[in-house]
């Protein structure tokens, strides 16, 4: 059964930062198969911490749950709480994986930030715990690596 005081179904401000910010779980309810769940967030955004710019990535999350799945909502308010904070690519990337992986106990996870370019660089940050279990199919991220114009 799932916890009562989700935050899915009732009105939740977004949190001021990541550190607020609660990754709510619920039962797996199909614990004992091992399977891929996948989470895209392609419109995330936070700060440049040195000159408060903003900065935007694409991130694809990937991971084979235990007894625990992340609810959306919850996942969503986390990613949002990044919006107001400065924090580097790298940073922000391993933070997410390592957040996710704390809440839900996973027997993998892979998190993959594709950024947009600052200062006329695109950085692509990765990060993965775990083994992926014998045939569990992982997609490619479908992302492609940054091109400019063509």
């Amino acid at each position: 059964m799932a916890k009562k005081n989700l935050q899915l179904g009732r009105t939740v401000n977004l949190p001021a930062s990541p550190e607020e910010a609660v990754l709510d779980t619920v039962p797996n309810p199909h614990a004992g198969s091992d399977y891929l769940v996948r989470f895209t967030a392609p419109e995330f955004t936070t700060l440049c911490p040195i000159t408060g710019q903003p900065d935007f990535a694409h991130f694809v999350l990937d991971y084979v749950p235990g007894k625990k799945l992340v609810e959306s909502k919850s996942l969503k308010l986390f990613l949002g709480s990044f919006r107001n904070v400065g924090a580097f690519h790298e940073d922000c990337t391993v933070k997410i994986g390592k957040r996710v992986q704390q809440a839900t106990l996973p027997k993998f996870i892979r998190v993959a930030g594709f950024w947009y370019p600052r200062g006329g660089m695109p950085i692509d940050v990765f990060w993965q715990s775990g083994k992926l279990p014998a045939g569990v199919w992982l997609p490619d991220t479908g992302v492609s690596s940054y091109r400019g114009r063509g």
